[in-house]
């Protein structure tokens, strides 16, 4: 499986290189550097300690507001999705909250948290828990009545149909969840970086972009969909081990 994984990403990557290199031809590398001319500058810029400190501080962020999102989202899903009666009363609020789009209200979010860190995982945080919290919540419905009517005629407890129903139930529903939000953190990262803070991939970004330097911008485009596919493997991974039975 790790071969086959290496190859297709060898190939991707390949791919993606060879249609880099065609539009740069077409474009001009003024305004569209070739992968070469990046490949070239990356040596130079990941050997700078301050790069470094932007992308420790990109994956810092990511990474505290999908972890937060996590804690939050998944057990209350999992307790809404495991009592319809409990899911009756909250169902309107999560409706009437979850098309609202979340990065407008960065100005009350940077208010109530500061410019620092606290701000910036506070949004990735809220707009990740709705991913997550209605993909865990349906999946925790799923549950067979029949397969409730045995849990409880063999003496469980309502802690253990959650730990070993509801949760198991629901898990593959969750990693895929957090896959998918990995790419809506990573593009909310950028976002947040991008105003007010000293450090974070999505500053690096704007600023060789303001000064012109397009192969450096590019080195902080290939690091921050670095952390992107490194998170996003790591749920695959997560998944593969902890819900075996899929593949059994």
């Amino acid at each position: 499986m790790g071969k086959r994984l290496f190859i297709t990403y060898f190939i991707t990557i390949l791919a993606i290189t060879v249609a880099w290199q065609a539009f740069s031809l077409v474009m001009g590398s003024m305004l569209l550097p070739g992968p070469w001319a990046v490949l070239q500058r990356l040596p130079a810029e990941v050997s700078q300690s301050v790069f470094w400190e932007h992308a420790a501080a990109s994956a810092w962020r990511i990474s505290a507001g999908l972890a937060l999102a996590f804690i939050i989202a998944v057990p209350l899903g999992l307790l809404l999705g495991g009592n319809r009666r409990l899911d009756r009363i909250f169902e309107p609020l999560i409706y009437l909250s979850y098309p609202i789009p979340k990065i407008v209200i960065l100005p009350i979010i940077l208010l109530i948290f500061g410019l620092g860190d606290g701000g910036k995982i506070a949004l990735i945080t809220l707009i990740i828990v709705f991913q997550l919290l209605i993909p865990t919540r349906d999946a925790a419905r799923t549950v067979d009545s029949a397969v409730i009517h045995s849990f409880r005629s063999l003496g469980g407890n309502r802690r253990q149909y959650y730990l070993h129903v509801v949760w198991p139930v629901a898990m593959p529903a969750v990693f895929s969840a957090l896959r998918i939000g990995t790419g809506t953190a990573v593009a909310v990262l950028f976002f947040v970086e991008s105003i007010s803070t000293h450090r974070g991939l999505g500053l690096y970004l704007i600023d060789n972009w303001g000064r012109a330097d397009y192969p450096a911008m590019f080195v902080g485009i290939i690091a921050l969909s670095a952390i992107g596919i490194i998170l996003y493997e790591t749920f695959d991974f997560l998944e593969k081990k902890l819900c075996r039975w899929r593949n059994a």
